[in-house]
């Protein structure tokens, strides 16, 4: 199973991809640490909004980001 990290390409994707989910975990824990000293009792309810537009956002965002994705052509060889 771990001989697949001795391709150095797919190395680097999965160890980029690990930094984002840490700095994702980093942020969401952030966000609710800001919310707590803005406020206080209310955090929960702050929070909670936070996340729901932080995944309002995802959802609406990536299929747009898609189909941009898909229309954009390649300019370099070769082309993935």
């Amino acid at each position: 199973m771990l001989g697949v990290l001795r391709q150095r390409t797919y190395r680097h994707l999965f160890a980029a991809q690990a930094l984002s989910l840490i700095g994702t975990g980093l942020a969401t824990v952030a966000l609710g640490l800001l919310a707590y000293g803005l406020a206080g009792a209310e955090a929960g309810a702050v929070l909670g909004t936070a996340l729901a537009i932080k995944m309002a956002a995802y959802v609406g965002i990536a299929p747009v980001a898609t189909a941009f994705a898909a229309h954009v052509t390649c300019r370099e060889e070769p082309c993935l």
